[in-house]
């Protein structure tokens, strides 16, 4: 009989969540012990009925990875070649052909957009500012390393930012193009200048001009650009 109101007495008690700490959340309600009897779950005997699955795991070596890192690469490669062929007639949109007065060394590698990296000059391959930068380094007698102009000491990656870098050195700018200069265009693009014609128009050299990661020829009004003169 004296066990009886011991179990009432523990049963009333009211339920607590301890934080760390020693700190309490508030009083959760008494206990009931007929409403955690009414938990009891009754497993339906169609659930042993069910399909079970299991998921089978296949070992990946070392070389199977390489392989399909070699497949995707030439899948890319197909692509990219694919890509600059649907884009028009002219030897700079066939991948195999190098156009008629490209120079650029690099003008076969693979380019950022798909998976490509850095040209020796650490900017992306194909992309207008490694171009100009490669055709700095060689009016300045430069074809290979040590560079004289790169990433580091000639302007950033964005063509946009060429003109302010320009100013930030202390290196002259002008409306008037001279031969060997850049052409800087506030649309993200840099060309180089290649010459001057008896109209004042100028005959630049770019690649990438429109997104094809190629060599391309031009004529433009001189007004059209800014010209970035080489450092010295």
């Amino acid at each position: 009989m004296l066990v009886v109101p011991a179990i009432v007495g523990t049963v009333a008690l009211p339920a607590y969540a301890f934080m760390p700490g020693g700190e309490t959340f508030g009083a959760s309600g008494a206990f009931s012990l007929s409403k955690a009897e009414a938990q009891d779950v009754d497993v339906s005997s169609l659930v042993s009925g069910a399909p079970l699955s299991t998921e089978a795991y296949e070992v990946v070596t070392k070389a199977d990875i390489e392989a399909a890192a070699l497949d995707q690469e030439a899948r890319d490669k197909a692509a990219w070649a694919a890509n600059l062929a649907s884009r028009g007639s002219g030897s700079y949109a066939v991948y195999t052909v190098k156009a008629e007065g490209d120079d650029y060394p690099w003008w076969d590698q693979t380019p950022d957009d798909y998976g490509g990296g850095l040209s020796p000059l650490r900017y992306y391959y194909r992309e207008c500012v490694d171009f100009v930068a490669w055709r700095m380094n060689r009016d300045a007698g430069v074809t290979s390393a040590p560079w004289k102009w790169d990433w580091s000491n000639l302007a950033s990656g964005s063509a946009y930012a060429w003109a302010d870098e320009w100013a930030s050195n202390g290196w002259p700018t002008s409306s008037e193009p001279v031969i060997g200069a850049v052409a800087w265009f506030p649309y993200n693009h840099v060309a180089y200048v290649q010459s001057i014609n008896a109209d004042g128009s100028v005959n630049i050299e770019e690649y990438n001009q429109n997104s094809d990661h190629s060599y391309h020829r031009r004529t433009i009004p001189a007004g059209s650009a800014l010209y970035l003169y080489p450092p010295g």
